[in-house]
């Protein structure tokens, strides 16, 4: 006798009933930096403490949108910031880039759910030095880098062997040890911010949400509390 139930399908978990208490300290105006790098700065040391929780703390969503307003967005990993701003890198012939190209605004999302904290960024993006890619690209493992030239990013493949292939013949050309040169179509972005939220969450969600906002012609912040 066969016991039927096996195959019966796994039923769809319900997102309606899926929720969290967060119980965290909270986020005060009383003792907030001037600006919001030194905030983030500090988020993120915490972050990296807590990689037990968290992997990959540098993991930010990058939303674009194209010269009609269509939005995308995708991970990408962060690879520096300053007071200047948020560097990525990437080929410059993917969909991201070419709708930077189109459309300069961009918003970075930083999800660290374990930590109950999200940091949303909204600014201008704009093309890093040459220099500064070039000692960056340096830094990456040499199957990354062989990667970069590989890629033709957001390009359209025939197939997984067709990746494969350029790998293949790159790694034959550049083996491990071998000099690799930058793309000349590969490099970075760095997005200024002109806002900067911090989001804690809370209990009951009655999250804190404090915002810093700079004004065009401001080079001071402000900070103002959102209602969650």
């Amino acid at each position: 006798m066969t016991d039927s139930s096996a195959s019966l399908p796994e039923p769809i978990p319900e997102p309606a009933g899926m929720r969290e208490q967060y119980v965290t300290e909270g986020l005060a105006e009383a003792g907030l930096p001037a600006g919001p790098m030194e905030l983030f700065a500090r988020w993120f040391k915490e972050a990296v403490r807590d990689t037990d929780a968290l992997r990959e703390p540098n993991a930010m969503v990058v939303s674009t949108a194209d010269a009609e307003g269509r939005p995308s967005s995708r991970t990408v990993l962060l690879k520096g910031f300053d007071e200047r701003g948020f560097v990525f890198f990437t080929n410059y012939g993917s969909r991201k880039a070419r709708e930077i190209t189109a459309n300069p605004h961009v918003s970075l999302l930083f999800p660290w759910h374990p930590m109950a904290r999200q940091v949303i960024v909204s600014g201008t993006a704009t093309r890093v030095g040459r220099e500064e890619t070039v000692a960056y690209f340096r830094t990456r493992p040499h199957g990354s880098r062989l990667g970069a030239w590989a890629s033709a990013q957001s390009s359209v493949l025939t197939s997984r062997d067709e990746l494969d292939r350029s790998y293949a013949d790159l790694a034959a050309r550049y083996p491990e040890g071998e000099q690799v040169p930058v793309p000349p179509d590969w490099g970075g972005f760095r997005v200024a911010p002109r806002e900067v939220e911090f989001w804690q969450g809370r209990r009951n969600r009655l999250h804190d949400r404090l915002r810093y906002v700079r004004g065009e012609d401001d080079p001071g912040w402000r900070v103002e509390r959102l209602s969650p």
